[in-house]
């Protein structure tokens, strides 16, 4: 019995039959699109002009005044981040060490992931340590060192250490520091500071015992000088007669 053969397909109809029925949510979908791609380009437009004119004006600034203004017209940008380190660093020339620190950990609060961190971080700690607070500052070091041992702020805050321990005179405690940065970071410009730091270092010298006295004879005890030896009486003469003098 023959095959009857399939019906013939007219593909332009088809074609046209979906584009009649679908007609509508194709073309939403393709404004849609449209106006995504149209406003991320707009965005990105906008944002790079507003990146560059954030770097202009940073790179501009001089005071801790212009770089507030930075900061409050350029938020969410990189050169409005920078611009925390340069008003930190600007408020520690004025001496207002209280005030710079706010200003980095309000930085490290808004950009935990910022290349800056560990540099926000060690300016912190500096501004403690100019503000007397050695033991806050020595701690700050000592966690710095432990978070970042890959990076260049580990070495440069045990070098810190460093000179606080020798300030306050526990020179056994700098000199494994120093050791430890031999050993670790023999081959960084931090190492050869270290060498110079640990031959500054008094060395470690046993406490030698005071030398033991002497024994001296008592005066009561000492020996007499044996007598001189008298001269044999000469021949023929009495014993008890004076031998005559000699001239």
């Amino acid at each position: 019995m023959p095959i009857a053969p399939p019906p013939s397909r007219d593909v332009a109809l088809e074609t046209r039959f979906f584009w009649e029925r679908f007609k509508n949510p194709i073309i939403a979908a393709a404004i849609v699109v449209l106006l995504a791609a149209t406003a991320f380009t707009g965005y990105r437009f906008y944002s790079d002009r507003r990146a560059a004119a954030a770097s202009a004006a940073l790179a501009s600034a001089n005071t801790a005044q212009e770089y507030e203004q930075v900061i409050a017209r350029y938020a969410n940008t990189p050169a409005g981040a920078d611009a925390y380190i340069l008003l930190a660093e600007a408020q520690r020339k004025e001496r207002k060490f209280t005030e710079a620190n706010k200003t980095l950990e309000t930085f490290i609060a808004k950009y935990p992931k910022h290349e800056l961190v560990s540099t926000a971080k060690m300016a912190t700690a500096a501004n403690l340590d100019s503000m007397g607070k050695t033991d806050e500052a020595l701690a700050m070091y000592q966690k710095i060192a432990s978070a970042y041992p890959n990076g260049y702020a580990a070495p440069l805050a045990m070098l810190s250490q460093v000179y606080i321990l020798k300030a306050k005179n526990r020179n056994d405690d700098a000199r494994r520091i120093c050791e430890t940065i031999l050993t670790q970071y023999r081959t960084s410009f931090w190492a050869g500071e270290a060498m110079q730091q640990l031959r500054l270092l008094k060395p470690i010298t046993a406490s030698t015992p005071p030398p033991k006295a002497v024994p001296t004879v008592p005066p009561m005890l000492s020996i007499p000088a044996a007598p001189a030896p008298q001269a044999p009486p000469a021949p023929n003469q009495p014993q008890g007669v004076p031998s005559p003098k000699k001239p």
